[in-house]
């Protein structure tokens, strides 16, 4: 397939940016990137243009620096709540993947971000809050916070109700017979009669 030069003159993702000269194939550079004005042949001409290609990169990495930096610091105070179906035990129907996240991020906060610059391992398959490692700028790193909430109704438990005992009337009763008892009369204190007739007799 036969290769052609051009130089750049916008941010083409993995491609290369303004200013920069690329090989690509000549059918390629014919068809879309001259008509679209993405490139320029290579002339000696337009190498003249190359300072001020290079001076429109720079603004432009300048201004996507500045935005992903503000971006970082807004999406570290969000929290991305992403309701999905579950089964009886807890278990999700399917995953959250990093397209999942994207899209809730563009739905809730109207944000919209490459899912690229989501870092997830691994598909979330459970429900609970995670942090999500962000990269947003080869020089700009952030977090997000997922909450992955099931949509299911949460039934709530049974609790058997509590037969209340009938109060035992006994101990009332027992404290009415003795209440209306007569007390016991008190013992007469001294000696015993015997001891008293004793000592008659002796004196007479």
């Amino acid at each position: 397939m036969a290769k052609t030069e051009v130089i750049l003159t916008q941010n083409i993702i993995g491609l290369g940016g303004e200013s920069d000269q690329v090989r690509v194939a000549a059918g390629y550079a014919r068809n879309y990137l001259l008509p679209q004005r993405l490139a320029i042949p290579v002339t000696q001409a337009n190498k003249r243009h190359l300072e001020a290609l290079k001076q429109r990169r720079a603004e432009r990495e300048a201004h996507e620096l500045n935005h992903m930096t503000d971006l970082s610091k807004a999406l570290s105070k969000m929290i991305c709540v992403i309701k999905v179906k579950t089964g009886e035990d807890g278990k999700l129907f399917g995953s959250v993947t990093s397209g999942t996240i994207a899209d809730e991020l563009k739905h809730q906060f109207d944000i919209a971000l490459d899912k690229k610059k989501i870092r997830l391992e691994h598909a979330i398959r459970t429900l609970g809050e995670f942090e999500i490692d962000l990269h947003l700028h080869h020089e700009v790193k952030g977090v997000l916070k997922v909450r992955v909430e099931s949509i299911n109704p949460v039934a709530a438990p049974v609790v058997a109700p509590v037969e209340e005992k009938p109060r035992s009337e006994k101990r009332g009763k027992r404290s009415e017979v003795e209440a209306a008892a007569p007390a016991p009369e008190a013992k007469a204190e001294g000696k015993p009669k015997g001891e008293k007739k004793a000592k008659v007799e002796k004196k007479a």
